[in-house]
């Protein structure tokens, strides 16, 4: 019955995140296809507003009326229905951005609700949890082998599946099929049903003022900073690979996923030997390295600096965002870690990757001018600007960061990982 209970659970994460990888690796090459190139930046604006909107309505409503699997079937069956209608307002931009805000709007907590129930019915987190939610990456994987691979059968006229608006019918199909599976969970009931809140334990101002030391607000300053230029990946490498004639889009960016389970793998032995401060470091370093390598792979173009550029995320996503979790988790008491993991949440992927996404966009227009599409030379040029940028982050946390209490500990439980 137990194993039934992480089948289920396992489903769950796969839909999860099958449905943003549905769309978010094809929406920019569907709208520069529709005549709206310069307006790409806009849907990674709207996923961090959700992100910041969402821990208030979780922490507000979510966590304390409604069991856990009601709220997520309810979302993401309204999710599925804006995702359904965005393409009915391809002609009409402000209302296509708008229906994008809405489903995320419904999509962005039930990450956070998720996890919530995988981890109310599991016994082990430490244990069990990545092994649930390695779905989740699998899920990812799989709605980018589908966008490209099986959504081309019913696509014509010469396009890619990427420039129609099948992915994003594929989300809204998702989202019901998830909204269905919602039947099949174990009841979670509201986890903070009786409990006082604040705005200031939803955001995160009281952890932030019991772990506020020097080398913390390094580590948040940095993690800020970093997600500013690490929105240009999202949002223009698959314009960038359509310029460089790359074909099956979606599917190719899926290397970058397969790539983070493999390093997700090896994190406890690269952890033990780097520590915290250059576990972090060589995640900020790995962003450089990718847009030099985009940037240097843009005039012939070469195929394989591309492609390893995409292959880093393993080393830019697990190094830099699952270790900074794990030195939260490290720093923060049991009374604030759900605090302090959500102020993270907050900063990167809400307000770092909102102000990246309007920076990215303003960078990428400036380029683009009148142009349908950036020259090799202007791509080089525009890849150069996140590059210096993160190096000029990773210089800033390395010099910096010192946090000693938390590099003991790391040395202390190296021999039970080795």
């Amino acid at each position: 019955m137990k194993n039934f209970v992480k089948v289920r659970l396992s489903g769950m994460m796969f839909l999860q995140f099958f449905i943003w990888g549905a769309w978010y690796t094809a929406i920019a090459v569907y709208m520069t296809n529709e005549g709206m190139g310069d307006l790409t930046h806009w849907p990674y604006t709207v996923v961090p507003l959700g992100a910041i909107f969402a821990p208030f309505f979780v922490g507000l409503v979510a966590d304390r009326y409604f069991s856990t699997e009601k709220v997520l079937g309810t979302l993401h069956f309204l999710g599925g229905i804006f995702m359904f209608l965005t393409p009915m307002f391809v002609d009409n931009p402000v209302m296509f951005i708008l229906m994008l805000f809405f489903f995320n709007l419904c999509y962005m907590p039930t990450i956070s609700l998720a996890n919530t129930c995988a981890f109310h019915h599991i016994d082990d987190q430490e244990k069990e949890f990545p092994l649930i939610r390695v779905f989740g990456t699998l899920g990812w994987i799989t709605s980018g082998l589908t966008v490209s691979f099986g959504l081309v059968y019913f696509v014509s006229d010469g396009l890619i599946p990427e420039a129609t608006a099948l992915p994003l019918y594929l989300t809204s199909a998702a989202s019901f099929a998830f909204a269905a599976l919602t039947f099949t969970l174990p009841h979670t009931p509201p986890p903070a049903k009786g409990q006082s809140v604040s705005i200031r334990s939803i955001i995160g101002i009281d952890a932030l003022k019991e772990l506020g030391n020097k080398s913390f607000y390094s580590f948040i300053a940095a993690s800020l900073l970093l997600c500013i230029p690490l929105a240009a990946y999202y949002n223009f490498t698959q314009i960038y690979m359509t310029d460089t004639n790359f074909q099956n889009i979606a599917a190719t960016q899926t290397i970058g996923q397969v790539s983070e389970v493999l390093f997700m793998v090896l994190m406890p032995l690269f952890f033990v030997r780097l520590g915290v401060k250059w576990m972090l470091g060589v995640g900020m370093l790995a962003w450089f390295l990718r847009y030099a390598l985009f940037a240097l792979g843009a005039t012939e173009p070469t195929v394989w600096m591309i492609l390893t550029g995409i292959a880093l995320h393993g080393i830019c996503y697990d190094f830099f965002f699952v270790t900074g979790q794990i030195y939260v988790d490290m720093k923060a008491s049991d009374k604030i870690r759900g605090q302090a993991q959500g102020l993270i949440v907050l900063i990167t992927y809400g307000v770092g990757m909102l102000i990246g996404a309007q920076i990215a966009g303003q960078v990428y227009n400036l380029f683009l001018g009148e142009q349908a599409n950036l020259s090799p030379e202007q791509w080089v040029q525009f890849w150069w600007v996140p590059a210096i940028f993160s190096v000029a982050v990773f210089l800033f946390f390395i010099l910096t960061f010192n946090d000693r209490e938390v590099e003991k500990q790391v040395l202390e439980e190296a021999p039970k990982v080795l």
